[in-house]
């Protein structure tokens, strides 16, 4: 289970400054320690769902089970988007994406707001296909384009 196939890379980022205002798309985002995104809402607390990340090779599987042509990730509500590694496993591991080192804390289950972005069935589209949590454990920045890389034990 320790063995991936190769290194994932970051496809899209997103940011969200406030309670119920869509995610903007960003080019790069600064990692603080312990906390979020700087500019993401989740900036703070605990620190357990600092990151939260999607596997871009899901879209196309909820975009179908939700009875759409495409999805954005704008709708899905994750920081980023993540193509080639599978990010559940990464849960309770440490990776790096970029200068940023992070710890896949928890399954990213789909919320009830899913319903209202992606219809009726929305929820059960994204079952089991949410993503990862994760926390930062060093800050730093990453950008799209850049590896996502597990950090051998």
């Amino acid at each position: 289970m320790a063995t991936l196939p190769r290194a994932g890379r970051v496809e899209w980022i997103g940011l969200r400054p406030k309670r119920d205002v869509p995610m903007a798309p960003a080019d790069a985002a600064e990692a603080k320690t312990g906390k979020g995104l700087v500019g993401d809402r989740y900036t703070g607390g605990s620190g357990k769902r600092g990151v939260t990340l999607i596997q871009a090779e899901h879209l196309p599987a909820i975009a179908a089970l939700s009875g759409h042509d495409s999805v954005s990730p704008v709708l899905l509500r994750r920081n980023v988007v993540v193509s080639g590694i599978p990010l559940i496993a990464l849960k309770g591991r440490r990776f790096r994406i970029g200068d940023v080192i992070l710890e896949g804390t928890d399954s990213c289950d789909p919320c009830s707001r899913m319903e209202e972005a992606l219809g009726p069935g929305g929820f059960n589209a994204m079952r089991n296909m949410g993503g990862l949590c994760a926390r930062i454990v060093e800050g730093g920045m990453f950008r799209i384009g850049d590896a996502v890389s597990a950090i051998e034990d």
